[in-house]
């Protein structure tokens, strides 16, 4: 399931008592729809819940990515002890797109919430806990004296209310057969509304969590957007030993591959070709190691006021080896999306770099903007920018890391000269000529760079005078601003004896 979706505030869950079944007639007569369904039994998250097994969903929520689903697997290893409680210790095994992640999580045997767990799967074990095991706000396990919410009966009239102005009851409303990718279930449906749209959860009596789930946020007007949306994909019992154990990360492939923790950002600040808006961010490394991933930071702003953001704007990222041909690769068709969408006008990305060793164009697409629910959007907003992005081969020695503080030396008055060139008091030709006499002389000191043969007929681009601007008023370090000398140098741009 693919599900773009718009991103907003989570609402406050506010839980009121449960109501029995002897008030239903309070509960209509206090405008409150009222449920239950004819089934004995109760139900509360994590019932049933023992080590061995083992579960995996697809799953998406607003908050991760605009809702960009992956597959998240769940082995139940081991009951542990922290501090006075038992707990479940769940090792963890993400798809997302091509990265593959893997990490564990504690969680609680009243409520299967995660309370601790390994660093790499944080997001993730929070979208779990959101979602998945949402319902354990309104149904948990009773244990001797210790008194929770307690488990819900199916015969209930309400599981809850929402706590959010307007918020609905949660009610079992349905019995349904359904069939999903694990199999065909025998389910209760538990519902509640947001906006006129009706959220649904499929529970199984005895299986310790929802195996389907699509809800809704709040809105306080239009069409409220999906907040999340899972289903179970496979289910097993009494799994003996770590199913994940010979699964290779894309963390461990890219620590072999020598991949840099720490690097240079690039900033970027320009309009899209079309002049439909600003896209300004930063990205890093400029040149990265095959099989290692590029960081991109992503703001879209509005050319008319630059301090505001462009919501709901509907985007790719493509590669070009020849910005005239067909891109290689866009990051959309790794996560198997038509599109990429941000609701907020902001995202942060990690494009991992598959393609062979050379030079290549990225693009950052803009379709349109508008509701995540029409493809492309509003076609009069489209646009693109461009920055570039040389891939070297892993461990070979091609590889040319960002220069260091140690080999560049760079005369604080020279930072005059870049902020008139950046605000067009002087041109491209005495710039240029500035730097090449200070660097000829001595004076200014960069890294040893192959000399380009290029002509240069088509000038300095845009990302080196900002970068140029940012130095002068000391947003970039010197040595962001020296890389850009050297692309010049070795672009043929900037010639030096």
């Amino acid at each position: 399931m693919k599900l773009p979706i718009i991103v907003a505030a989570f609402t406050l869950l506010l839980i009121i008592p449960l109501v029995s079944q002897d008030s239903f007639a309070q509960i209509n007569q206090g405008g409150f729809q009222a449920g239950g369904v004819p089934i004995d039994g109760s139900w509360y998250v994590g019932e049933g819940l023992k080590v061995g097994d083992y579960f995996s969903y697809n799953i998406c929520h607003v908050d991760y990515l605009d809702c960009s689903d992956f597959d998240m697997a769940m082995w139940v290893q081991e009951e542990v002890r922290v501090g006075v409680e038992n707990k479940f210790r769940i090792q963890v095994l993400v798809y997302d797109g091509n990265k593959i992640v893997k990490g564990h999580m504690d969680v609680g045997q009243v409520a299967p919430e995660p309370t601790g767990g390994s660093e790499e799967i944080s997001s993730y074990r929070s979208v779990y806990k959101s979602s998945i095991s949402w319902l354990s706000a309104f149904a948990t396990k009773e244990i001797g004296d210790l008194t929770g919410k307690g488990p819900q009966d199916f015969r209930a009239a309400s599981w809850g209310k929402i706590g959010n102005i307007g918020g609905q009851q949660i009610l079992p409303s349905a019995l349904e057969t359904i069939k999903i990718k694990a199999g065909e279930f025998d389910t209760v449906l538990v519902t509640w509304k947001t906006g006129g749209q009706l959220n649904k959860v499929w529970i199984v009596d005895d299986f310790p969590f929802p195996i389907k789930a699509k809800t809704f946020m709040h809105v306080s007007q239009g069409i409220p957007p999906v907040e999340y949306a899972f289903e179970l994909l496979d289910y097993k019992k009494n799994v003996p030993s770590n199913p994940f154990i010979n699964i290779e990360t894309t963390a461990g492939k890219q620590a072999a591959a020598g991949c840099p923790t720490e690097y240079q950002k690039t900033k970027f600040n320009e309009s899209t070709n079309t002049f439909s808006m600003i896209v300004k961010g930063a990205y890093g490394p400029k040149i990265v190691k095959q099989g290692c991933e590029i960081e991109l930071f992503i703001d879209f702003k509005r050319m008319v006021n630059p301090t505001e953001f462009v919501d709901q704007v509907h985007y790719n990222i493509a590669i070009f080896s020849d910005p005239s041909k067909p891109p290689i690769k866009t990051v959309s068709t790794d996560e198997g999306r038509a599109e990429l969408y941000t609701a907020s006008g902001q995202t942060h990305r990690f494009v991992l770099a598959e393609q062979p060793p050379g030079k290549y164009t990225y693009a950052i697409i803009v379709y349109g903007t508008g509701p995540e629910h029409i493809l492309g959007g509003n076609p009069n907003t489209s646009g693109l920018m461009t920055f570039d992005v040389e891939v070297v081969k892993s461990g070979g020695t091609s590889f040319v890391a960002p220069p260091n503080a140690s080999i560049t030396q760079i005369p604080q008055w020279i930072k005059n000269n870049a902020e008139w060139w950046a605000d067009d008091q002087i041109d491209d030709a005495s710039f240029v000529s500035g730097i090449q006499y200070l660097i000829n002389q001595g004076i200014m000191k960069i890294p040893e760079t192959v000399q380009g043969s290029g002509s240069g007929s088509n000038g300095i681009p845009n990302w080196i005078k900002g970068n140029a601007e940012w130095w002068a008023a000391g947003e970039i370090d010197d040595n962001t601003f020296v890389s850009g000398i050297q692309w010049l140098i070795s672009n043929g741009i900037m010639k030096i004896s």
